[in-house]
């Protein structure tokens, strides 16, 4: 059961659109991965404070995060989407013509500072400049709207639409929408009491890789994914927040996580050799800052919902179960730096070490 359609059911015209997004997706992924993380880095290493590296524990399902917010961590919140969202869903995801990505709109935004004089057609991610000005509103408050252009029809043309979205779907009609999906529910998310419709909400949570208690950037996050399922294509949420320090990616794909490890000189030694890598062509095009003694790379944990997160394969109703858990483990990479084209990802094993 999936909300979206395979590559192999589309029609020619769609399996083009689906081409062109997943490219822009892996652009949009580097120049994400570049300001949520390594910009970071360098913003406490500027200012002379270490960096505060995510802990290996904290990748594990259902791990919490420290409630500490770090003021030079960049944060931000991302939609992009393989088509256009039509003006019915604007009652949940804010995109009306008061923040549309136009330069009157932009102007009367105090919250906006540009670091350079831009030209037109900035909001066109094919634009040379898109990167750039996609940085400089990536501090506003709330999401950015990337979609398909729908003013040109003959071809497909992605362009940030939208700033300043606000996600306005209760948490409670989420959780009631992926119980429903799940089969824990049938009707609504309090059929079966108080109790197991809060069960069901920190479940909702754990399906997208966060603690109950979290809030801001992280659960708008999760609200709109959840809520882009009503949409026949694919879609992808990145969000940030100043106190997990990783990016997180959700999309049809599942959920990844990317941050910043520390690699020491043993541990560089032992993946040059396993890979059969040359150690300066390593420390080139992997590691982002290198020490005396360690190295400092682009972590990627790759997650998957267990059979207790995925629909029956008997459509029936089922009882939830809260001991029992959603994610697990698929995937460790080492990821090349994002500007590297032809390095590819090194397995690395380190999480439960």
């Amino acid at each position: 059961m999936t909300y979206w359609n395979y590559r192999e059911v589309l029609s020619r015209q769609d399996k083009l659109r689906r081409s062109v997004y997943e490219t822009l997706r892996d652009e949009l992924d580097s120049i994400l991965i570049n300001y949520a993380l390594i910009d970071s880095y360098w913003n406490f290493r500027k200012n002379n404070i270490p960096y505060p590296f995510v802990q290996k524990r904290e990748l594990k399902p259902r791990a919490r995060v420290p409630d500490i917010e770090y003021e030079y961590h960049n944060r931000f919140l991302v939609i992009f989407v393989e088509d256009t969202i039509p003006p019915v869903h604007k009652k949940y995801i804010h995109f009306f013509d008061g923040n549309k990505v136009t330069k009157e709109n932009l102007l009367q935004s105090s919250s906006i500072h540009f670091s350079k004089k831009y030209f037109k057609n900035l909001k066109i991610f094919e634009n040379s400049n898109f990167a750039l000005f996609l940085k400089d509103l990536l501090p506003v408050d709330y999401a950015l709207l990337i979609q398909r252009d729908p003013t040109v029809k003959a071809r497909n043309r992605y362009m940030l639409s939208h700033f300043h979205v606000r996600i306005d779907w209760p948490i409670s009609d989420a959780a009631e929408d992926l119980g429903k999906y799940l089969r824990y529910i049938s009707k609504d998310l309090y059929e079966k009491g108080d109790s197991y419709a809060e069960e069901i909400r920190k479940k909702f949570f754990e399906y997208y890789g966060l603690a109950a208690t979290v809030g801001g950037r992280r659960t708008a996050a999760a609200v709109a994914a959840q809520y882009l399922r009503r949409l026949p294509c694919i879609s992808t949420v990145y969000v940030v927040s100043s106190e997990a320090r990783s990016l997180c990616r959700i999309s049809e794909r599942g959920l990844s996580r990317y941050t910043l490890i520390k690699i020491t000189e043993e541990e560089i030694k032992d993946i040059v050799k396993n890979n059969s890598l040359n150690m300066d062509s390593f420390r080139e095009n992997y590691l982002i800052d290198m020490s005396s003694e360690s190295g400092v790379g682009i972590f990627q944990t790759i997650y998957d919902h267990t059979v207790h997160a995925r629909p029956p394969e008997d459509g029936k109703l089922r009882e939830l179960n809260s001991d029992l858990f959603w994610l697990t483990v698929v995937n460790q990479l080492l990821l090349p730096k994002p500007n590297e084209w032809r390095c590819p990802p090194l397995p690395y094993s380190t999480i439960y070490t």
